[in-house]
């Protein structure tokens, strides 16, 4: 079965289920095939189409910073995109319902992914260090740094996609 998620700019949505359809795919619309992710319902391709935006987001933000020759501001970016790697596992499989308090991403993720948990631990670490680089002190990464966040950062979210029954991003993205 394959669930059409209309966008919300789209002039022409579909109605409902059993109403009228457009002659044509509208270009606009994303497509998440249930057939392919047994035991998930079309209740859930909302959250599917979330987490496949926050992936392409994710891809877009990583191959920005392979791009950048700064390696402050390619560790940011990485780290920038890894962060929206997780925001699309949190936007399929929610958010923990015990305890309250404001969490950052890498403080949820191992709660409702744990087998994600040495990600999230390895990202919160270097989670100082952009906040440094942020603040203007660009010293607190080298090259080497940058260039190793951007490898695994790429590899977490093939990892992510696979977890989510995604596209896994482009190689080398």
């Amino acid at each position: 079965m394959t669930v059409t998620i209309p966008n919300a700019t789209d002039p022409n949505p579909t109605t409902h289920a059993t109403g009228p359809r457009r002659p044509a795919p509208c270009p606009s619309r994303q497509t998440f095939d249930t057939s392919a992710h047994p035991g998930r319902s079309t209740r859930h391709a909302p959250a599917i189409v979330a987490a496949a935006q926050l992936l392409r987001r994710s891809e877009e933000g990583l191959r920005l910073a392979e791009a950048t020759a700064d390696p402050g501001r390619r560790f940011c970016e990485a780290h920038l995109a890894a962060i929206r790697a997780a925001a699309a596992v949190l936007a399929v499989r929610g958010r923990p319902r015990r305890g309250s308090g404001a969490l950052n991403v890498w403080e949820v993720l191992p709660r409702v992914a744990p087998e994600l948990r040495e990600w999230a631990v390895f990202y919160a670490s270097g989670a100082p260090r952009r906040a440094a680089i942020e603040a203007g002190m660009a010293a607190v990464v080298t090259t080497r740094d940058a260039d190793d966040l951007c490898r695994q950062t790429a590899l977490f979210a093939e990892l992510v996609a696979e977890e989510l029954g995604l596209p896994s991003p482009t190689p080398g993205a």
